[in-house]
């Protein structure tokens, strides 16, 4: 640890207010000597280490604006996290979190939260996770989700929603409340409808980015698709597609009740 030393050592003399600790070797923050009285970072970097437990002391660095903790082994989170008054950047992508803290959404000015690569599910969000309004990006992709609560349209603010690769079968309605989305990734799902809501967004402009692919669409969607997303999105806006999507829901509602009942047998 005499390189983690050395590299603190030097940013304490030199008052660096950004911490660079890529791929140290590191599995506890207690060997990172002198690290929770550093008041002026504002950047720490711990990136691909082995780190299991994220010390609830680290809330105590009130000027950190980003913290960077992709690829450790970070099981749990502390609840003073989301208290942090200035942090706006939180990556917690590939780590083995399988449950957020209660009390997670109270993050005051948070903009970018990366989960991405987790064992994260809908089963796995605190209640207000939803009400951090300041976010503006939100990447979700490679965990066990397979619905989205409605409660997402509280994410006013929000312009990339990264949901790949996961279980999703089906999208809240409420998507179509996000109005500055301006990129939606949703490849790599279980999906075989939209919401016609999802037809409201602004996603076929040149700055916009919809990502669909590999999933079980229904053929008029796949149609769609291959011709082009924005005709995709065109057909979302349609009477008939509207007609489509509600026989759909119709036909399918006795089939999540079947499958709700067989996982409850499963579980128990």
């Amino acid at each position: 640890m005499s390189k983690v030393r050395k590299i603190i050592d030097e940013a304490k003399e030199s008052k660096n207010p950004e911490l660079d600790l890529v791929d140290k070797g590191i599995s506890s923050f207690d060997e990172i000597p002198g690290l929770l009285t550093m008041l002026n970072l504002t950047r720490i970097t711990l990136t691909h280490n082995r780190i299991s437990v994220v010390t609830p002391a680290l809330a105590n660095l009130t000027n950190l604006e980003i913290l960077n903790l992709f690829n450790n082994q970070v099981e749990e989170l502390p609840t003073s996290l989301s208290s942090m008054p200035k942090l706006r950047i939180l990556n917690l992508g590939m780590n083995k979190l399988s449950v957020l803290p209660r009390g997670f959404g109270a993050f005051p000015v948070l903009e970018v939260l990366d989960l991405t690569y987790n064992n994260l599910s809908e089963k796995s969000l605190p209640g207000n996770f939803f009400m951090i309004e300041t976010l503006r990006a939100l990447y979700l992709g490679d965990n066990d989700f397979e619905s989205i609560p409605p409660e997402i349209s509280n994410l006013k603010n929000l312009q990339i929603l990264v949901l790949r690769d996961n279980d999703i079968v089906e999208l809240p309605k409420e998507i179509g409340e996000l109005t500055r989305l301006r990129e939606l990734h949703i490849q790599g799902n279980r999906l075989s409808v939209l919401p016609p809501e999802l037809g409201n967004l602004d996603l076929t402009s040149n700055k916009s980015v919809i990502r669909m692919e590999n999933n079980p669409w229904v053929a008029p969607i796949a149609d769609q698709l291959q011709v082009g997303i924005s005709h995709v999105v065109d057909y979302l806006r349609s009477e008939t597609y509207k007609f489509v999507h509600g026989r759909h829901a119709v036909t399918q509602a006795p089939n999540r009740v079947s499958e709700k009942r067989d996982r409850s047998v499963s579980n128990a």
